[in-house]
This record gives structure tokens, sequence and C-alpha cells, in this order.
């Protein structure tokens, strides 16, 4: 039951925030104690109609037309703004997902204001192709390329890394002029909506930014996704909701650029430096309790050397603080809910069945009253499994990772690729050689070698098979968020 003094968090439509309908909330809670945030507003058909007239006539009104270098001096204005107001970010963020406020203050929210500069200089940098032919009788044609913005983009971003993925998107199409209508996660809506603050008191034109909040099929995401006045869908969460959203948009052929799941490798092979890939490995499985797309949840370890990694990896494990956010010693924070945590919990049951042995974690940790009824969970390792096992084959996207001997390259690589997904992928050696080698044939959209986590915003990002279709970061951004028209002038 609403009370007066609950705290709303609104919808943003054409420059303003919309009042709530009483009738029309939905609960937000904190995952890490259970406790409720506050109440969201769920937009309805009207209020998504709304949100993508609001778009279409900022289009119409110039925002389209807009110099380049404007818009990207407005994106570097956001930047400041949200460094200005990076607390209040940081809170935000982990009243949404619980996550420790040491990882919300370094990476989550530091990303940010990065995500705006970076888009910011791409678009301002970015030229086009132009080619001169030769044509008969000695006459020649200029072809040159105009890009023009895509026109109202839907932007749908996941729970886990929320304000991070939003401005990972939102920046490159505002940079492109286009306006957009965001549609954050049921579950972590408050910092889209602070955004929405920061776009406003920078001097964004109404109707550019818009935030509409609800669940997926039935509410306001499947009412943005299927509207007509949409021209394009980003979209980063599970494989199959992208897949609905993909027959979703199919009738009226919009594009779609797409990050879905993944059930990442990471090879280890035994002329490794054990302590710096015990420490690669700690953070590719553990990071945001595993709730990161490119977390590994497979590790394929040289025999020789299983037993060192498999014994060094559940002593780190053991070690990761869980607690409350606020407690700059806490490494790692609940689930994001308690049905996430009871699918999680599911698949120990599964792993358990297929004869895995525990040599970390597998069950629910006991943090004491004030967090019992958060979505917590232990940091688990499993030996014992093969690529033939539910639990090896089926994202989890938990703090959890099955640990796998191998004996030769080829063998490690013909496991590795051994998925129907295809978004990340580790490879841990100091032969040089063979870290090019291998990192190459993996079949994802990023392979790195002795690293993991390491980003650079003008590479392509993006995935295969069932991670994803298409490529965003730096120009590859740009060209989703375009579209060209080629001109060819007789000379």
């Amino acid at each position: 039951m609403t009370t007066s003094t609950e705290r709303w968090i609104r919808n943003y439509v054409d420059g303003e925030f919309v009042d709530p309908n009483p009738q029309r909330g939905f609960d937000n809670l904190d995952p890490a104690t259970g406790a409720l945030v506050g109440r969201v507003h769920e937009a309805d058909s009207p209020l998504v109609d709304r949100a993508v007239a609001a778009a279409r006539r900022a289009l119409h009104r110039g925002w389209a037309d807009t110099p380049v270098r404007e818009r990207a001096e407005l994106l570097r204005r956001a930047a400041n703004r949200i460094e200005e107001r990076f607390e209040e970010f940081v809170a935000a963020e982990i009243a949404d997902t619980g996550k420790p406020i040491t990882q919300a203050r370094e990476l989550d929210v530091a990303r940010a204001p990065a995500n705006f500069r970076a888009f910011a200089d791409t678009a301002a940098a970015a030229g086009q192709e132009s080619f001169l032919t030769d044509l008969a009788g000695g006459k020649q044609a200029l072809n040159y390329a105009v890009r023009k913005p895509l026109g109202v983009v839907a932007v749908i971003v996941p729970w886990n890394l929320p304000l991070l993925l939003l401005t990972w998107k939102v920046a490159p199409a505002l940079a492109c002029g286009n306006a957009v209508i965001v549609k954050p996660s049921e579950e972590t809506p408050s910092t889209a909506t602070l955004l929405a603050d920061v776009l406003q008191e920078v001097g964004l034109p109404h109707g550019v930014f818009n935030v509409v909040h609800g669940f997926g099929s039935g509410s306001a995401g499947e009412l943005l996704t299927a509207h007509p006045g949409i021209d394009g869908v980003t979209f980063t969460g599970s494989s199959a909701t992208g897949a609905h959203v993909m027959r979703t948009v199919a009738p009226r052929v919009r594009p779609v650029s797409f990050e879905l799941g993944g059930k990442n490798a990471a090879v280890v092979f035994d002329d490794v430096d054990l302590d710096e890939a015990l420490t690669g490995l700690t953070r590719s499985v553990f990071t945001n309790t595993g709730q990161v797309c490119l977390c590994t949840e497979r590790v394929y370890v040289q025999r020789g050397i299983f037993d060192d990694i498999a014994g060094g990896l559940a002593e780190r494990a053991a070690r990761l603080r869980l607690g409350a956010p606020s407690d700059p010693a806490t490494t790692t924070g609940p689930l994001i809910s308690q049905a996430h945590r009871d699918k999680v919990l599911g698949y120990f049951e599964l792993a358990e069945q297929a004869g895995a042995e525990v040599i970390a974690g597998g069950g629910v940790p006991d943090l004491g009253a004030a967090l019992d009824a958060g979505s917590w969970i232990e940091p688990t390792l499993w030996t014992g499994l093969t690529n033939a096992d539910r639990p090896v084959r089926e994202e989890i996207f938990g703090p959890v990772a099955a640990l796998i001997p191998f004996d030769t390259e080829d063998e490690a690589i013909a496991l590795a690729n051994d998925t129907e997904y295809g978004l990340a992928a580790a490879v841990w050696t100091n032969d040089i050689r063979r870290g090019h080698r291998v990192a190459q044939q993996m079949r994802v959209g990023i392979s790195w070698v002795n690293t993991w986590f390491t980003r650079e915003l003008r590479s392509p990002f993006g995935g295969a098979g069932l991670s994803g279709i298409g490529r965003e970061g730096g120009e590859s951004s740009l060209h989703f968020y375009t579209e060209p028209t080629n001109v060819c002038v007789q000379l």
C-alpha cells in the first residue's frame, strides 16, 4: 500500500517528470537488505505514446540538425555534471543493486562521465570516406556519404551495470543526433531517472531524452519496442529477451543492436604466472557477484597445474568479504533479487546431481539479522563437471564457475568454443605467441590475453551466436546510430 511519504521514482517525458499514478506502481527493493527503496511509476501505453511523440518532435525541432560540435559540448557538460553529483549516483546505484561502494565508485559511476567524453570526442572527430570515379569520356564522379541520425531510438538496459551500460548507449545516440527513450530494468530504475535530471540541468532540449519505467512483456518494454514510431532498438540483456525483441521489431524491419548473454571461458596454460592468473580469475569469476555478461563461468586449466589453480582460486573465494554495501571492506554484494537467487540455487542442485565436487561455497551465507532478508549467495566453485552438463552449458549469471582440466592447446580451444554463446574469453599464458594464437581462435567478440575486463572505448564490442548482433564502441556505435546517404555527383 502506497503512502504519501513513500518516495516515487518517476517517468521523464518531454523535459519534465510525470506525476505518478498510485494505481500503477511497483516496489523497488534493496537487494542487500530487502528493504523498500521506493515506488516506481509504471508507464502505460498513453505515456509511451507521449514519449515517442516528444522524441519525434525534438528531432523535427532541430536536434537532428544541431552541429556535431554543439552536441559534443553538451555531452561534455553532462559528464562534468555527473562528476559534480557523483555521490548521488553512487547512492542510487547502491540502493538499486546492493553492490559494494568501492565498485560503485570506481567502476559503475566512474565509467558514466568517461562514456560521455569518449563518444563526444569520437563523434567530433569522425569523418567519411569519399571516392573519385573515372567515367567514360574523361569525366569523373564524386561519391561521398552523409551520415544522418537513425531517429527515435529505444534504449533498453539491464540491471547488472545499469548506469554504465545506460551511458554506453545514450552517449553515442545523442552524439549522433538521435532522440532516445530509455527503459531501464524494473530492478534498477534510479540512476536513469537521476541522469534525466542531469541532462535537464545541462540544457538538453525537451524530448531528446525520455525515461519510461516498467517491465518487459505486456509493459513498457514491449510497448516501446512494438511502437511504430521507433526507428531502432539497442538492448543489453538475456538472449531469450533479445530473441523476443527481435520478433517484435521484425514486421517493421527496424535495426537492432544486441549485447546478450555469455557463457565465457578462461583458458589457463601451465606456463602461466600462477599468482597473476589467480588474481585475474578471481576478478573474472566474482566481480559484481558474477553478474556481468563478461564474467567467466568456465575455467579450463592445463592438467599439470589444475590442482594449484583449483586450490588457489578456492582459497581466494573464501577470502571474499560479503557484507553491507557501505562498508569499504566489502568485496561482494548480493544477487539482484530473491528470484534470481532461486535461479542460481537451482544450478547448485543441478551441479550436485551431475556429480560436481564443491571446492568453495555452495550455499547461502549467514550474514546476520540486518542482511538476512537480502539476496545473498556464497561464491562457489565446482570440479568434476564436463561440457555436457547443464551448469557448464547454460548461463547462470552468479558468482560461480566450473573448473575443467585439459591436456593440449587444441583441446583447450575446442572446449572453450563448445558453446552456443560467443561474448568473451580470456587466455592466460606467458608464451606471447601462444596467447595471440589462441585468442584469435576464440569465437567471441572480445578475447583477452593475461587480463580481463580491460576496455578500450574506441574498439568494437559485441558478441556472436546467442551473445548478440552488431558492434558498439567508437565508430562502430556511430555506424549503428546513424544511416548514411551516398551522394553521387558527376563532375
